[in-house]
């Protein structure tokens, strides 16, 4: 495959505005990448969730979830196993006895998967289906493998400048509210501040969402009397 492909893929991924449309398109690009017919990934949270967060038909959903009802699976392996699994003929591999069988109902016979994966964190799998047997080859499995690495890197960029955004939208939310508080009260930045944290201690709600209720109610006399709300509620 031209090397093109992969730089433009690359710059494609990283221009995506979220994490969710990033993985969309990496399996979309998968199609084109590979001789597969259908492409799905399957991403992990947290050490035992497990969920399909994309698929470009609805029996890739459906393969990804017999996985998890008969606990077993390429996609399943390919993140908590080896890093590649490969069948060119489900309905008889003897690794899933049970989820190859029903797979092959739903016309899929060869799978590819390969894990996705950076040094520092393991996302999940990508995962590659065919109609036809024998369908994935060297030239498939070594394509598969680089498109993995392209599409890791993609994710982790992804969820980082999620994260980056968040961090950064909280801290222009505190400071919108600490502004308010000043302005309010005649107090200096420091005090407005740990007026915010003590009522975020004091209901047990997040500072963030504190920020967001003072901004909300900045014109209401329900400010002044915050403290005195019920725990774990500012109404």
């Amino acid at each position: 495959m031209d090397t093109s492909f992969f730089s433009e893929m690359a710059l494609e991924l990283h221009n995506e505005p979220t994490a969710e449309r990033t993985i969309e398109r990496i399996a979309e690009f998968a199609m084109s990448a590979t001789s597969c017919d259908d492409a799905g990934i399957m991403l992990v949270h947290g050490r035992n969730q497990i969920e399909t967060a994309a698929a470009t038909s609805s029996r890739v959903g459906e393969s990804h979830n017999l996985q998890i009802i008969f606990d077993e699976g390429p996609c399943l392996d390919a993140i908590e196993g080896g890093p590649l699994y490969l069948s060119n003929d489900v309905a008889t591999d003897v690794r899933w006895p049970a989820w190859g069988p029903a797979v092959a109902e739903l016309g899929m016979r060869s799978v590819l998967s390969i894990r996705l994966e950076t040094r520092a964190r393991r996302y999940g799998s990508l995962n590659l289906y065919s109609e036809r047997l024998d369908a994935f080859d060297d030239d498939d499995i070594a394509v598969g493998s680089i498109f993995v690495t392209h599409a890791s890197v993609a994710l982790a960029s992804a969820h980082n400048e999620e994260g980056l955004q968040v961090a950064i939208d909280a801290r222009k939310l505190i400071g919108q509210a600490q502004g308010i508080l000043m302005e309010r009260y005649d107090l200096d930045a420091n005090r407005a501040f740990d007026f915010l944290r003590r009522l975020s201690q004091h209901h047990n709600i997040k500072l963030r969402d504190v920020a967001a209720w003072v901004v909300e109610h900045r014109t209401s006399d329900e400010v002044d009397l915050a403290v005195s709300a019920p725990k774990g509620e500012i109404s």
